[in-house]
């Protein structure tokens, strides 16, 4: 067994489970730890089983949760010294202690093997991650790249033989440039190198990335108000169509759970 579910994903908050039969771990917990145990019983997945919270980056809604979720479950938390450094006062104590990992250096949680790489962000040291299982005949890969300003070789190096990715989706541009409710400041920085990936990069990502093996892909980080749902799966679907691709597209949101995937 090697699956993945986004919990919750969007501005408010962002969670992803991954387990095998042996291991489950969830990448940052962003909204209350109430919502997130929650989150696993509607998925009828055990608390108790959580080996280990991994964190991407510092903001709010990649972290709020993470310290009461790592005391609740007696869990160790992965992230780099800098993240740590920059966000520690806000995950108080940690009851197993913060567990430090290099960006670009994979390390391992049970049968999980993480690979995580920089991506393109506003924070202080944000990764992205590609997952393997140990002893995979099928040599199966997830990738979950969120939180990503612009396309780099990196970012299209490591998701090229992923069978499932969780990519980000983030705006439509033209609802984006034409929002009365963001202010200008916010508009750029959210277009900018260190912001989000729009509906149309995302297709680009996918259109370096796309191979036989991919069979699932789960758009995430949809922005509430500058996205539809229908025009970020409409993008990425044409692409996938034009290089004849049958990956199943999926789309995370703030509200519900996606099912549980086969990787």
């Amino acid at each position: 067994m090697f699956q993945v579910a986004v919990l919750y994903s969007g501005s408010r908050g962002n969670a992803c489970l991954v387990r095998t039969d042996s291991t489950q771990i969830v990448v940052d917990v962003g909204l209350s730890g109430k919502r997130f145990l929650q989150s696993l019983q509607e998925l009828s997945l055990a608390a108790d089983k959580m080996r280990a919270i991994v964190v991407s980056h510092e903001h709010n809604d990649h972290i709020s949760a993470v310290g009461i979720v790592a005391r609740k479950l007696k869990i160790p938390v992965y992230l780099t010294e800098k993240t740590y450094q920059s966000c520690k006062h806000k995950l108080g104590k940690l009851p197993v202690g913060a567990k430090k990992f290099v960006s670009g250096e994979t390390f391992e949680v049970g049968d999980l093997t993480i690979d995580p790489f920089a991506s393109s962000h506003d924070a202080v040291d944000p990764c992205n991650f590609v997952f393997a299982k140990k002893n995979d005949a099928q040599k199966r890969k997830l990738g979950l790249a969120t939180d990503n300003g612009y396309i780099s070789n990196l970012l299209t190096t490591k998701l090229r033989e992923c069978s499932t990715l969780i990519l980000e989706s983030n705006h439509d541009e033209n609802i984006l440039l034409t929002s009365s409710n963001y202010p200008w400041e916010l508009v750029q920085r959210i277009k900018s190198r260190v912001g989000h990936l729009s509906n149309a990069q995302a297709a680009g990502v996918l259109s370096k990335v796309v191979h036989p093996g991919l069979k699932s892909v789960v758009l995430a980080h949809l922005s509430a108000e500058n996205n539809t749902p229908e025009l970020a799966l409409q993008k990425s679907s044409n692409v996938l169509k034009i290089f004849g691709n049958q990956a199943t597209v999926f789309l995370a949101s703030q509200e519900k759970s996606t099912q549980l995937l086969d990787v």
